[in-house]
């Protein structure tokens, strides 16, 4: 199955999200800020990463800025309790690939696996 690094901050929705997604047979590493998720994302190959865009240390803005900068071409998706279209906006010119709106619903699972799918197919 997929490898997923999850970046957030807040512990109790990072232990649903990553409960919920290795339940679907997903694998999940986890980083509690975005720049432990630039350095876990430099130095493993992950399938996809869930990036928080609301994070202290360093948000999931400049976070995802850094890894496209570096080259990381890997599929990033936001994932945020922002459902403003200005928010989405500015995740995408970051360069997240798409974007997924907290809090998650009952298909949050499916979402994900078919951006991966998706992205893999090109």
């Amino acid at each position: 199955m997929s490898s997923i690094l999850l970046v957030e901050d807040d512990n109790v929705i990072r232990k649903m999200i990553n409960m919920r997604l290795q339940l679907r047979g997903f694998e999940v590493d986890t980083a509690i800020n975005g720049q432990e998720g630039v350095e876990k994302a430099s130095t493993c190959r992950y399938d996809a990463i869930l990036m928080d865009m609301h994070m202290p240390v360093m948000d999931g803005h400049e976070a995802t800025k850094k890894l496209r900068e570096q080259g990381y071409q890997g599929l990033i998706i936001a994932v945020t309790a922002s459902v403003m279209s200005d928010e989405t906006s500015k995740a995408i010119d970051v360069g997240c690939d798409h974007f997924i709106s907290k809090p998650i619903e009952v298909t949050f699972e499916d979402q994900v696996a078919d951006f991966i799918t998706r992205f893999k197919a090109g």
